[in-house]
This record gives C-alpha cells, structure tokens and sequence, in this order.
C-alpha cells in the first residue's frame, strides 16, 4: 500500500461516502475530535475532514465525506486504490474526555462521523452516554449501527418523521435535560449547536461544541478558521475545534462561513459542467 491510498470506499447515504485512507503516521496520533486537511490533487483546493475513526496498528483512517461542493465531489470519485495527494494531520487538540457523569452527544448530519468516537470514548471513561442524532430524512441517516454499539441508548430524529422522532435534535434534548444531564457535546451545523446551546444555557448545562469555520492552512498562520469565544479571537484550528457553546459568536461564524458562498456555487457550477463535458 502507498501512503494516502484509499483503501476502502463505501457510499453509506445519498450522497454521503466513507473512505479507509492508509496514513500509517497520523493513525497512531489520532486522538477524539481531531480533524486532518487533504488536498486531492496538485491543483486542488485544501479542505478539512474530522476523523470519525482510526487503527493505529493497521495504519488507516476513516474519512465521512457529504458530496456538497467541489473538493467533496471530487473525493466523491475517488476509488479504491487513487491515492490523495496531501493529508495533514491528526490538527487540532484532542477534545477533553474525562468522568463526567451523563453525556448527551448531539449530532446533526454528517456530524453523526464525528460523534462516534467522541461518544465511543467518553463510554470507555466510565461514563452514561446519550447519543442524539438528526437528519433531514432517514436517506441521509448515517453511522446509526456503529453508534448503537458505544452508548447507552441512541435517539434519532428526521425532519420527515420517515425515521425515528419526527423534529429537530433539540425536542429529545429539552427532554433528557429535564431528567439532568453533566455535559452535552453538540457537533454538526452552525444554527443546529446554536439552538443546543442556547437551550442547555437555559439549563446551565456545560456545553461544548465543535466548530467548523472555512479552513486554509490547518497550522494557525492564515487566520481563516478564526472565532469570537467570550469577547476573544480565537484561531479554530489551534485552539479548538472544541469550544464552549455558551461563549462562541455563532451569528458571527455564520457570516464568516457565508463569505465565499458566491465564489463556490461558481466554482462547484464550472466542475458539474465540465462533468458533463
């Protein structure tokens, strides 16, 4: 095997794919909640990726890719045995695992990839672990057997009602803080862990979440990933991605994160047509 070579590709939703990537170094490194950045080719973009799973001994990472624009298209390609051409990682720090009590893991999307080993770990330590996790329908429900296997009881919500609760993350949430809870971990859209955060404020639940800003270099030298934490700027990809919910600017990182909207429904617009020929 070469290094950076896919390994394994499984499409595990509608346009949501799994990749096994054999990086012997960053596989013994990685930790929970860390991410790495891949550039696919020698003109392609860099984009991050969260680690949703690792063997250290064997030498590969799990990679959960949505389809959404170009770079991710092009992963969306990719097959076993293409090699990509950058990985950096593992980035970021760890996220804090330790005994807290009852942990509620909230996940939205493909945040379900990031959860996984974020839940898988806080069960090892000792813990009770709730896992949430919704999505628009259940054709883009993902990782629902591997999650089942690593928490105490797992709750699926969709928009539809076509799988699980019918609603949003937050209904079985308010219920579960109503019975207590010591920590609540939300991962996934912006708007999705501003509406959990605002509610375990409610609560005074501690509440952490890990967040997603565009991303350049990875190494905190561009100042791209840059957030608002209680009054401070902080550079994501350094300092987090695990922040304090009850203290990030989400109206902030919702702008920022809106910037290049424009410039990348062209560019994803010029990759469909060339596709197309």
């Amino acid at each position: 095997m070469q290094y950076n070579e896919i390994i394994d590709k499984k499409e595990l939703a509608e346009g949501i794919k799994s990749f096994l990537v054999y990086t012997p170094w960053i596989a013994r490194k990685a930790q929970p909640g860390q991410f790495v950045i891949l550039r696919l080719h020698d003109k392609g973009e860099r984009f991050p990726l969260t680690l949703c799973d690792w063997d250290g001994e064997k030498g590969w990472i799990r990679l959960v890719v949505q389809e959404v624009g170009k770079s991710t298209r092009e992963l969306g390609k990719m097959e076993r045995g293409d090699c990509i051409k950058d990985i950096l990682g593992p980035l970021g720090k760890p996220a804090h695992i330790d005994l807290f009590g009852k942990v509620i893991c909230v996940a939205g999307g493909v945040g379900a990839a990031e959860v996984y080993p974020l839940a898988k770990s806080f069960k090892e330590r000792g813990n009770q672990v709730i896992c949430i996790i919704g999505f628009r329908s259940q054709h883009q429900l993902v990782l629902e057997e591997e999650l089942s296997k690593v928490v105490d009881k797992l709750v699926i919500t969709t928009e539809d009602g076509s799988k699980g609760e019918k609603g949003l993350v937050t209904d079985p949430l308010k219920r579960l803080l109503e019975e207590g809870a010591d920590l609540v971990y939300a991962v996934g859209p912006v708007v999705m862990m501003k509406a959990v955060s605002e509610l375990t404020r409610k609560f005074n639940v501690t509440t952490k979440v890990s967040l997603n800003p565009i991303m350049v270099d990875g190494t905190g030298m561009c100042g791209c990933c840059r957030v608002r934490v209680g009054g401070e700027v902080k550079f994501c990809c350094v300092e987090g991605p695990e922040f304090d919910g009850h203290l990030v600017d989400f109206e902030e990182l919702m702008i920022r994160n809106a910037r290049f909207k424009e410039e990348e429904r062209v560019s994803l617009e010029r990759f469909l047509k060339s596709e197309r020929g």
